[in-house]
């Protein structure tokens, strides 16, 4: 009972808040939209530590997504052997994700041991700082230490089967029964970042983008006397 909560009921919870959070934030909260930058507080630390995060989180995604996404059978037929696939999401993976943590470290760390940012931060910025901390380092401790202290566990075999399977709406939990502590908490922490996303500055990821897209320019002319 508690599995089938864990890893079939939980997820499509989480799911479920992410996408109807956001339709009902963008719909009654387009203002709040918006990270609030602390900018003009403390720029170094800032600066410093979202280049590594942002470094960092680019290639984990993309990782993450690989990994999760593509059947090992697809990395086989393209002539990348499972211990070669391996030795690269442990030793590539852990080094971006290494870097990511870095900048983690150094953002969290800013947000609440500088008073002025910290003043400036809301309760969800705590909670949401401290959560993707956390996230990371579960990430890093699962790529770098369980993987190896457990060598004949594959996350393809189990996690990325489950997660695949969860996507068609056909989730096994007993996958999950045999998946280590570490890369447990992992999922669990991610799927709990998506519930809470809607409802956090995190929104403004969808946005950044946009903004730029759609800047708008104000020309000024000087008036000549004819």
């Amino acid at each position: 009972m508690v599995n089938q909560f864990l890893w079939v009921i939980f997820p499509y919870i989480c799911i479920a808040i992410f996408i109807v959070g956001h339709i009902f934030r963008y719909r009654n909260d387009q203002f709040g939209w918006t990270a609030k930058s602390s900018e003009f507080i403390e720029k170094k630390q800032l600066m410093i530590g979202s280049f590594l995060f942002h470094i960092g989180i680019i290639p984990v995604i993309l990782g993450h997504i690989s990994g999760l996404g593509i059947p090992k059978e697809w990395t086989r037929a393209l002539g990348v052997s499972d211990h070669m696939y391996h030795m690269g999401a442990v030793y590539v993976g852990g080094f971006f994700g290494v870097v990511t943590l870095a900048g983690m470290l150094i953002l969290t760390a800013r947000r609440f041991t500088k008073a002025n940012v910290r003043k400036l931060s809301s309760r969800s910025d705590l909670i949401v700082n401290t959560l993707l901390l956390l996230i990371v380092i579960l990430g890093v401790y699962s790529s770098l230490v369980t993987n190896t202290l457990t060598p004949g566990f594959d996350y393809r075999d189990s996690i990325s089967i489950w997660f695949r399977d969860l996507l068609i709406l056909r989730p096994d939990a007993s996958l999950m029964a045999s998946v280590p502590l570490a890369f447990k908490l992992h999922v669990l922490s991610g799927f709990l970042i998506f519930a809470l996303w809607p409802f956090t500055r995190l929104v403004h990821v969808w946005s950044v983008p946009l903004n730029y897209a759609r800047r708008s320019y104000i020309l000024y002319r000087r008036n000549r006397a004819s």
